[in-house]
C-alpha cells in the first residue's frame, strides 16, 4: 500500500470511528433511563416476606426503584406499561456463593499456567451475563483470580457491561497449604511463599494484614476457608485449617471494617471454631452435626449450603480422567453427603440462604438449586425465600433488595408458571428487570 493510501485508509478509519462513537453516544442519548416511569402488570406475585402468592398487582417503578405496589391493574398517564399479568412476579434472584471468574472443566488445573488475568476477566465478563439473564441480579463472588471480579463489578455499576450486583470477596483467605492456598499442587519451584497479599496467612499478624489488604483492593466481604475442600490438590477435604487466634483476629479486623466473613468448612471442628469466632455464614457445611446446627442456631450463623456443587462433583467423580485422583476421591465421599445436611439444617430451623457455588457447575444454571432444596424437603416458598428476603438478610441490604414493595431497587423477575406448584419454573426465567431496565423481555 502506497503512503497517500495508507493515509486515506487511516482518515476513512477515523472517519468511521468518529462515526460509531456519535453513534453509541446517540442510543445512550436515547435509551432508556432510570427516570423512566414503569407500570407493571402482574397477574400473581411472590410476596418474599410471608411466602405468599398475591393476585393481580401493579407495580409502580420510577428513578430505578419500585415507587410503590397496589392490588389491580392501574397504569398512570405518563407510565409505559410492562404487562405480565400471564406470569408470576418475584423479587430478583440472589445467589449467595459465586465464582464468576471460574468454570470447571477438564483443563481447568492447567489454566493457572496458562491464563492471564485478562482471560480470566473475559469469562467473567460471559458468567456474569448468563447469569444475570436467567433472573439472579445480585451474587456474593466468594473467591477470584487476580480481584477481576472488583473490577467486573466496577465495570457493571458504571453500566460498561451487564451483570449482576456484585459483593465480591475478591481473592479468598486461607493458610499455608489450606485449601484456596494458589500453590497446592505446583512443584517445589514454583510454590514459593505466599503470603497476606496473595491470600494466605499464618497467625494472627498475618490475618489482620489478608483483612486490610481486601479493604485496600476494594472487596465487599471476607470470605476464609476454614477447612480442606473438595477441589484444591491436597489431601484432606474436611480437616481444620485454621486456629482459634486466627479466625478471632479474622473476624475482629473484619468487623473494624464493615466486613461479613464468608466461610468455606465441610467438617465439623473447623466449623464450629468459625462459629464461636462470630463468622456471619457457614458455606456448604458438609458435616456439621445436630450440635453444630445447634451452635448456629444460637449464634445467629447464615448456612449456605451449595447443593448443586455436591451434585456436580458426584456426577464428575463417576468419570474417568475427569478429576486428579486426589481430588476425585473427595468428590465422591464428600459431595453426596452436603443435600443430606441440608435435610436436616433445614428441619432444625437453621437459617439458610440460597447459594450454588456457581463457577463449579455452570454459570446460569443456578436455578438447579432450587429443584434440590425442594427434593431435600424444603417447600417451594421457603426455597425463593432463600433467595429474596433472606439473602437480602444476610448482605443486611433488606431496605434495598429481596422484596418487591416499596422504596426496593427495581430488580423483578417473571416466570411462565407457578413455581409454588412447579419449583422448575425458576429454570426458566422469561423477564428479567434490574434497577428499573429490562435486561429480558417477556415474550
Amino acid at each position: 500500500m502506497t503512503t497517500t493510501a495508507k493515509a486515506g485508509h487511516f482518515r476513512l478509519y477515523r472517519v468511521r470511528l468518529a462515526g460509531a462513537l456519535l453513534g453509541m453516544l446517540a442510543v445512550f442519548a436515547v435509551s432508556p433511563a432510570l427516570a423512566e416511569e414503569l407500570a407493571i402488570y402482574a397477574g400473581k406475585l411472590f410476596d418474599s416476606e410471608s411466602g405468599e402468592l398475591l393476585e393481580d398487582r401493579t407495580i409502580h417503578v420510577a428513578d430505578g426503584r419500585i415507587e410503590s405496589v397496589q392490588k389491580g391493574f392501574a397504569r398512570r398517564d405518563r407510565e409505559q406499561l410492562v404487562d405480565l399479568r400471564d406470569y408470576t412476579v418475584l423479587p430478583g434472584l440472589m445467589d449467595m456463593h459465586t465464582h464468576l471468574a471460574y468454570e470447571y472443566g477438564p483443563r481447568t488445573y492447567m489454566e493457572t499456567f496458562t491464563w492471564n488475568d485478562a482471560d480470566y476477566t473475559l469469562r467473567a465478563v460471559d458468567t456474569a451475563r448468563r447469569t444475570l439473564e436467567a433472573g439472579f441480579t445480585t451474587v456474593r463472588d466468594l473467591g477470584d483470580h487476580g480481584n477481576v471480579t472488583i473490577s467486573l463489578r466496577n465495570a457493571i455499576d458504571s453500566g460498561t457491561v451487564p451483570g449482576p450486583r456484585i459483593f465480591t470477596a475478591g481473592k479468598s483467605i486461607a493458610t499455608t497449604g489450606g485449601h484456596a492456598d494458589p500453590t497446592n499442587g505446583y512443584r517445589h519451584d514454583l510454590m514459593g511463599r505466599p503470603g497476606p497479599a496473595e491470600g494466605v496467612i499464618n497467625g494472627p499478624i498475618d490475618a489482620r494484614e489478608a483483612v486490610r489488604q481486601r479493604y485496600k483492593d476494594g472487596a465487599d466481604v471476607i470470605k476464609i476457608t476454614a477447612t480442606g475442600g473438595v477441589l484444591s490438590v491436597a489431601k484432606s477435604g474436611q480437616n481444620p485449617q485454621f486456629m482459634a487466634d486466627e479466625l478471632e483476629a479474622i473476624v475482629a479486623t473484619a468487623k473494624d471494617y464493615g466486613y461479613t466473613v464468608a466461610v468455606h468448612a465441610h467438617g465439623k471442628e473447623g466449623m464450629d471454631r468459625a462459629i464461636r469466632a462470630g463468622v456471619d455464614s457457614i458455606e456448604h457445611g458438609t458435616y456439621m452435626d445436630g450440635e453444630t446446627m445447634e451452635l448456629m442456631k444460637r449464634n445467629g450463623t447464615w448456612y449456605v449450603p451449595t447443593l448443586v456443587a455436591g451434585e456436580w462433583v458426584t456426577q464428575k467423580a463417576a468419570l474417568d480422567g475427569f478429576f486428579p485422583e486426589m481430588v476425585r476421591a473427595k468428590a465422591a465421599t464428600i459431595g453426596p453427603q452436603i443435600q443430606k445436611t441440608f435435610a436436616e439444617a433445614y428441619r432444625r430451623g437453621v437459617k439458610i440462604a440460597f447459594g450454588t457455588d456457581s463457577g463449579v457447575s455452570r454459570h446460569g444454571d443456578n436455578a438447579r438449586e432450587f429443584n434440590l432444596m425442594v427434593a431435600a424437603g424444603m417447600t417451594p416458598a421457603d426455597a425463593l425465600r432463600s433467595a429474596t428476603w433472606n439473602a437480602a438478610d444476610l448482605l443486611d441490604m433488606q431496605d434495598e433488595l429481596g422484596s418487591v414493595s416499596a422504596g426496593r431497587r427495581a430488580d423483578i423477575i417473571a416466570v411462565a408458571g407457578n413455581p409454588l406448584e412447579d419449583i422448575s419454573e425458576m429454570r426458566r426465567v422469561r423477564f428479567v428487570m434490574k434497577d428499573g431496565e429490562v435486561i429480558v423481555a417477556a415474550d
